[in-house]
């Protein structure tokens, strides 16, 4: 029986308009080469950095977030270490100075969070059957862009958790806007320390480091694996060596990229281009109490507020403006003199007819023209039995183009609901004429049969009956035909 201790290094991009050490754009999704570059970002000979202040700002949030102490001093640090795309032979990040230290998040204990600077990105010529020569060129427009890295102590035990963790610190650095944390893009990537050790023994096990994981599915999949790899390795009376391991997508297995490096193979010294930070000149208190609500609370409040399950609060807190655009839409229930029972219907709309046509359409709330009294409004209409379903989603679409409120687009294109029952009671008789064996199944105590009937009518007139009145009137016919059966 082996104990797994797991340890997250978290990298993430941060979503300043300039690069950390100088002031070219800040674009890491920049898909022409090197435009976003400058002698300072390349490491040209003889110039000098100066730090990002938005930056700087953006880790203390971060750390006041997870209930971190922000340092009095901070400073930076070279890290020597030489690779292709990094154009200097060093980095500059923090070691011995972070700018946060401590905090908590799903009770994983966060040992530190520092600023660096990213390196820039290889990109590999294939092999084909063309005569080019295979090569790598190098990309330096992410070269310098502000990285934050979070580490955490080894307090994770399972692959799930270290899933939970990283899904939920995404969630934050976006609730802060600190970041845009897209995984897909590289924004954010995630590296796991993972050793296991007999349950019998207190001695930590021998730790691997898992390099650079860029999805969620694929940190799951990789620490799974590694964890069982380690196992069989003890079981069969081999050792675990130290070592940086990749996760590859295709085999799904880790493999050997180089033994694992110490800080002193770093050689750490502090960077003497910039000066020592003094964190006492941000107003720390005023920062925190202008942090937004975060995921957790949201989802405690929306509990307690709007009686939703776990479920349906999780859709709407996984992105904030989601979230926000609902609880606009739901504030406006009373302007409509709805009760909070039409909240579902409320919800049902959003997440399900109005989320689909905007993932249709690639438009996100920034790009939205239906406001949230909008939504409302439209919902108002359906509780009242003053819309169908079909008109309503027809009459969405048209929201959704035009930005209207839904009783001027009614008015404008002649859509209306026919509440008139002696408009309908002949399409009813048509109806239950058509449909024999559904009659003797009411008739026999089968009262759902009733929601089919109502469906065939709704089919009969286009969607324009109102359900309301569909049902009363076919309820009527179906108890009368019981009485004639009875006499």
């Amino acid at each position: 029986m082996y104990l797994p201790t797991i340890g997250l290094e978290i990298h993430s991009i941060l979503k300043t308009r300039t690069k950390m050490f100088c002031s070219c754009p800040n674009d890491p999704r920049e898909r022409h080469p090197n435009v976003n570059v400058c002698p300072v970002c390349l490491g040209h000979p003889g110039v000098l950095p100066t730090m990002n202040q938005e930056a700087i700002l953006s880790v203390i949030k971060l750390g006041l977030a997870l209930g971190g102490t922000i340092a009095v001093n901070s400073h930076f640090d070279r890290k020597s270490y030489f690779y292709p795309d990094l154009p200097k032979g060093y980095q500059i990040s923090q070691y011995e100075q972070t700018l946060v230290v401590g905090g908590v998040l799903k009770g994983v204990r966060i040992r530190r969070i520092h600023l660096e600077e990213d390196a820039g990105r290889l990109l590999h010529e294939l092999p084909g059957e063309s005569n080019k020569i295979d090569a790598s060129y190098v990309d330096f427009n992410r070269a310098g862009v502000p990285l934050m890295e979070l580490v955490t102590e080894p307090d994770i035990k399972t692959a799930d958790e270290a899933v939970a963790f990283a899904k939920e610190l995404q969630l934050i650095l976006r609730y802060l806007n600190v970041s845009r944390a897209d995984m897909e893009e590289g924004e954010m990537r995630v590296e796991a320390n993972i050793s296991i050790r007999a349950k019998e023994t207190e001695e930590w096990g021998t730790k691997v480091e898992l390099k650079n994981i860029n999805s969620f599915k694929a940190v799951y999949e990789a620490i799974h694996y590694e964890l069982r790899r380690q196992e069989e390795l003890l079981e069969e009376g081999k050792r675990v060596a130290q070592e940086t391991r990749g996760w590859n997508e295709k085999t799904k297995k880790t493999e050997s990229q180089r033994s694992k490096e110490s800080a002193h193979d770093y050689r750490y010294f502090p960077e003497p281009d910039l000066p020592e930070l003094e964190l006492s000149l941000f107003d720390l208190e005023s920062i925190k109490r202008h942090l937004p609500e975060l995921p957790e609370a949201k989802r405690s409040r929306f509990g307690k507020e709007f009686g939703l399950t776990v479920s349906q609060i999780e859709l709407l807190v996984e992105d904030r403006e989601f979230s926000d655009y609902f609880e606009e839409a739901a504030s406006e229930l009373e302007t409509f003199d709805l009760e909070l029972t039409s909240l579902v219907l409320l919800y049902n709309y959003l997440t399900s007819d109005l989320k689909g046509i905007m993932r249709e359409r690639g438009v996100g709330f920034s790009e939205l023209k239906i406001p949230p009294e909008h939504l409302t409004h439209l919902v108002a209409l359906i509780a009242r039995g003053e819309l169908s379903s079909r008109i309503a989603k027809d009459l969405l679409l048209r929201m959704f183009e035009q930005g209207d409120d839904p009783e001027t687009l009614l008015k404008e294109s002649g859509m209306k609901l026919m509440s008139n029952e002696s408009d309908l009671r002949g399409i009813v008789a048509t109806v239950l004429e058509a449909n024999p064996q559904v009659v003797i199944d009411f008739k026999k105590g089968k009262q759902n049969s009733i929601q089919f009937l109502i469906g065939q009518v709704m089919a009969k007139t286009k969607g324009q009956a109102s359900p309301n009145v569909a049902k009363k009137l076919l309820v009527d016919e179906l108890e009368k035909l019981v009485d004639q059966n009875q006499k």
